[in-house]
């Protein structure tokens, strides 16, 4: 006997065990071949006056458990895990981004007009900057020198380099790991100033409203 005849014969005996009420009219006399509950014209299991689920000959627990209605009707004879699933595991966090914290030091600052050698006020400035990346889990520190206009362009880029190298020299003699410091020399190519912000010859007017242009940008990068 084939599966749909013998679901067919099923659903009679349903109906003949219900008498033949409302409920008798309403189950199929068709069930699906992937359910093994009867069900009605609705697609609702049939349940008996105890409010059992009627069971066609092909349930089996396995089959139950691929049924939609397995767990509401056997829940109690299904491996848990198909009427319980497991709750979904929580999205891993990923892990901190190093974020960076600029600090832009006024070459004045840290080196005497025109020179590449700390001054003791430098030194200082530094030692903040060393202090600062000592309480963070360091990535890398990075220090760009910079020049006002004044001089030619291959004098300022060494300059520049100078500078930054200086830095470099500096905070890893206070315990910065070396390969954790990048320099790099801007020269003059990178000005604070807007263009006629300070215009005239070289003088100490002038030299005094370049100064911004004489720095070196020092950026920590690391995570808390």
């Amino acid at each position: 006997m084939n599966r749909t005849a013998k679901n067919s014969m099923m659903a009679l005996l349903v109906a003949a065990t219900f008498g033949g009420g409302a409920s008798l009219a309403q189950a199929q006399t068709s069930i699906p071949l992937d359910r093994v509950y009867v069900i009605d014209q609705r697609g609702e299991v049939v349940m008996s006056g105890a409010g059992l689920c009627w069971r066609t000959g092909f349930w089996t627990p396995a089959a139950a458990a691929n049924d939609p209605a397995g767990c509401k009707c056997d829940k109690d004879l299904l491996p848990k895990e198909v009427c319980e699933p497991p709750a979904p595991r929580a999205a891993a966090v990923p892990g901190a981004k190093p974020t960076g914290d600029k600090i832009t030091v006024s070459a004045d600052a840290l080196f005497d007009f025109d020179k590449a050698t700390l001054r003791p006020e430098g030194k200082k400035k530094l030692d903040e900057v060393v202090a600062k990346a000592k309480a963070i889990k360091l990535e890398v520190i990075i220090a760009v020198g910079h020049t006002d206009h004044f001089g030619s362009d291959a004098y300022n880029q060494k300059l520049s380099e100078r500078r930054a190298a200086a830095v470099k020299t500096y905070v890893v003699s206070k315990g910065i790991d070396a390969n954790r410091v990048y320099t790099e020399g801007k020269g003059e190519k990178n000005p604070v100033t807007k263009p006629g912000q300070c215009p005239g010859p070289k003088s100490k007017k002038v030299i005094e409203c370049l100064q911004p242009d004489r720095r070196v940008d020092i950026e920590l990068i690391g995570t808390k």
